[in-house]
């Protein structure tokens, strides 16, 4: 927008305000849209970039925002870069790290597995706060084909992460699963994130899961925006079911029929942005040109938000 637009938009004096200071427009801009747009490196993971491309890619593609799997992150370290250097990186590109994808085993029954994901979470957990992340997700890793668990005993658990979160500066995020025999309800994740009677207590939906899992859309407005912070984003296929979908189905946002639309009335914030991360493992997309699938993503995003 040229000056002369911008001052009918606005009026003379804001619009001199933003002019004088860009850096205090963008920052008003980001607090006014009720999204955030964010890149889950899922999308490109399939690409092999590593974490440093991964970053350039996302901000090359328009993303200002992303979410990191560990492992991505792990290996950056493992072959010599330093946390301070991905943070570097991170910084560089002007990008937000909302949230990490993690893998541990905090649900499950057995004793010593549970205390060795503590201590991975401890370690995980401060690797993200140096890095400038204050979220990672905590599925339900462990848990996916045993018997029902007591949602109580879960949420007892579930507390048990969020005070290690308390202590390292990093919330854990409940993430639904719906391909779980545990947590694959939006009902199970509510109920888990209340009982476990924590403050900073957070669930992690996805537009995928909500389907497989085969929750119902009707009742989603008994979900309190302050619970969702983040929320996965992608599309399906008509001609799937719950049962037969996988991960590799998912689809850019708009080129299917889930009920994308909806969900983001829902759940968008008054306060706060929404963090929108689209996220797919699509085996296609793998093989197209990775900065092709980053722009084509945040396009196909901003349309749906759109509307």
């Amino acid at each position: 927008m040229d000056r002369r637009k911008l001052l009918q938009v606005m009026g003379v004096s804001g619009a001199a305000a933003v002019l004088s200071n860009p850096a205090l427009a963008i920052e008003n801009a980001k607090k006014k849209s009720p999204f955030t747009y964010c890149l889950n490196m899922a999308t490109i993971r399939g690409h092999k970039l590593g974490f440093a491309k991964e970053i350039q890619t996302a901000a090359a593609g328009g993303f200002r925002a992303v979410e990191i799997w560990m492992d991505s992150l792990q290996a950056f370290l493992k072959d010599g870069g330093t946390i301070a250097d991905a943070k570097k990186i991170v910084n560089d590109n002007g990008i937000s790290v909302e949230n990490c994808i993690g893998f541990a085993a905090w649900i499950v029954d057995d004793e010593t597995t549970r205390k060795s994901s503590h201590e991975q979470l401890k370690k995980e957990m401060d690797l993200l706060r140096e890095l400038g992340c204050k979220r990672i997700a905590a599925p339900p890793v462990g848990a996916t084909n045993i018997p029902l668990m007591d949602l109580k005993r879960v949420a007892e658990r579930f507390r048990d992460i969020l005070e290690l979160g308390d202590k390292h500066e990093v919330v854990p995020q409940l993430e639904l699963w719906g391909f779980s025999k545990n947590l694959s309800k939006v009902a199970e994740v509510m109920y888990v994130a209340v009982e476990s009677g924590h403050p900073s207590a957070k669930v992690l939906l996805d537009s995928y899961h909500i389907f497989k899992g085969g929750s119902a859309i009707g009742t989603l407005p008994l979900v309190s925006t302050a619970a969702v912070e983040v929320f996965h984003i992608n599309d399906y296929p008509s001609n799937i079911t719950p049962e037969k979908i996988t991960d590799a189905d998912r689809i850019y946002p708009g080129d299917g029929v889930g009920p994308l639309r909806k969900e983001l009335e829902v759940l968008k914030k008054t306060n706060q942005p929404l963090v929108v991360s689209v996220e797919m493992f699509n085996p296609e997309y793998y093989k197209q040109d990775p900065l092709l699938v980053t722009k084509t993503s945040l396009q196909k995003m901003k349309a749906v938000m759109a509307s």
